[in-house]
């Protein structure tokens, strides 16, 4: 028998917050700061890690400098993300989801300090019932993090649904047996979503807001 939905955990840059143009803007900035070569598809691929991770990727030649660049990428994202908000929709679709009784939560690959940040620049503090930052846990894909959303909230895996817009976000998901669900307006596309065998992989908010409501009120969609 299938649990009913009780927790909806979502991942922040490129699933709730449209950061992606901005982080790959920084990192890029990071690099040539100090003369190493990153693409921008380089720099795409590895949002939703910890920046440790994202570090020891993009730059595994230079780990001397991985403090330096991370300072870097970091000072300047602050510097220049002041206009990076919440996708259309989504404020209305989390307030619809905890209207319905649902426990909403955070995963994500930002540090502590970040998730802070834009937590009180969408002044959305009081959505949450709890939030894991990267910095002070184990970086996607190991499910750390979901586990320990799971103890706090004490919801087991089958009642909730992992959302995110990475391989990294499904694959730890997948790791604990928890559902999930890709969204194709983030990072990464259908082909590689498919592979972690998601309930749905939705194009737009307004799909993914349409989805939740049904998995929440158990209802079939048309």
């Amino acid at each position: 028998m299938k649990k009913p939905v009780e927790l909806i955990i979502f991942d922040w840059d490129g699933t709730l917050f449209d950061s992606v143009g901005q982080i790959v803007a920084s990192l890029m900035f990071a690099a040539e700061q100090y003369q190493q070569p990153l693409t921008a598809e380089d720099a795409k691929s590895i949002i939703g890690l910890g920046l440790p991770e994202v570090a020891q990727r993009l730059f595994p030649n230079v780990p001397e400098l991985h403090e330096e660049i991370l300072q870097s990428y970091a000072t300047h994202y602050v510097a220049n993300s002041k206009g990076d908000a919440w996708f259309a929709g989504v404020s209305e679709m989390l307030r619809d989801l905890k209207d319905q009784g649902v426990q909403l939560a955070v995963a994500t690959g930002k540090s502590r300090k970040g998730l802070d940040r834009v937590l009180h620049q969408t002044q959305s503090e009081d959505l949450f019932v709890a939030t894991r930052a990267a910095s002070e846990t184990k970086s996607k894909p190991d499910p750390l993090m979901l586990q320990e959303i799971l103890q706090q909230t004490g919801v087991v895996a089958e009642a909730a649904i992992m959302v995110g817009d990475t391989s990294y976000d499904l694959q730890m998901a997948q790791n604990i047996q928890m559902p999930r669900v890709g969204v194709l307006y983030g990072v990464h596309d259908q082909q590689v979503l498919s592979q972690f065998a998601p309930l749905a992989i939705v194009s737009d908010v307004r799909k993914l807001h349409d989805f939740l409501l049904a998995q929440v009120q158990d209802i079939e969609l048309i």
